[in-house]
């Protein structure tokens, strides 16, 4: 038996779209989004951070596990992280695992996000379940933790589990999501990064939401140490580079 029960149940896989999954998909070759699957073995359920591209065979990929799909947590609303039009191309996502006969996983998200997702996606009130930071969703039995950390978007969120944080847009190995794309805000992004995750210990692992760097993941003590978005100590410097 191991020293850790939750190491022998947790299901965790980062996987990179058009390259794990949709790999005949050329936007998600370009847009190399990551997407998260997250549950309990013992339980047989499993969340999914962030589905798109190739909702299916996520799905499927589950089940191969013995998983069953029961909720989707979303980062935030862009087409590449949840599905809808991305410059003209239609992505899949969320509404494609709302609208299954076989499949009920209602979608997780802070509730600045709402509006919308549900514009840019097409999925209804009755499909969200609206959030605020420090709420937890379970997949099975494992605890996932909501954290708001508003920036790239309004209702911008992170997920923590097991020691893991899953960060979307919001930080990646390397920068930090866009500051310029609507409900942005430059300032609250500095806030979210320099304090809101001030609260995340250095050995815990980033799982970011695209492969923007060479390395996939890397500790948030690694990644206070090298990212630039940490050199910036004072609002007024983040704003010269960022407002």
């Amino acid at each position: 038996m191991s020293d850790h029960p939750m190491a022998d149940r947790l299901f965790f896989r980062q996987l990179l779209a058009g390259r794990d999954f949709a790999t005949d998909d050329p936007v998600a070759r370009q847009m190399v989004n990551f997407v998260y699957l997250i549950g309990d073995r013992e339980k047989g359920e499993a969340v999914a951070v962030d589905p798109a591209y190739g909702v299916d065979e996520l799905i499927d990929l589950l089940g191969a596990e013995g998983l069953r799909l029961t909720g989707v947590l979303a980062t935030h609303w862009h087409a590449d992280h949840v599905g809808g039009d991305l410059m003209g191309y239609p992505i899949q996502g969320i509404r494609d695992i709302v609208g299954r006969d076989d499949v009920s996983a209602p979608v997780h998200i802070q509730a600045p996000e709402a509006e919308w997702l549900k514009k840019f996606t097409g999925v209804s009130d009755s499909d969200l379940v609206l959030h605020e930071s420090g709420d937890v969703v379970m997949a099975g039995d494992i605890p996932v933790t909501l954290m708001h950390t508003p920036g790239h978007t309004s209702g911008s969120q992170c997920f923590l589990v097991d020691g893991k944080l899953i960060a979307g847009d919001t930080l990646f190995l390397d920068g930090c999501g866009r500051t310029d794309l609507p409900t942005a805000d430059p300032d609250e992004m500095y806030f979210s990064l320099t304090q809101r995750l001030a609260a995340v210990p250095d050995d815990t692992i980033l799982y970011p939401g695209h492969l923007y760097s060479p390395e996939p993941f890397a500790t948030m003590g690694e990644t206070r140490k090298r990212n630039y978005v940490f050199r910036l100590p004072t609002l007024e410097q983040w704003r010269m580079m960022f407002g």
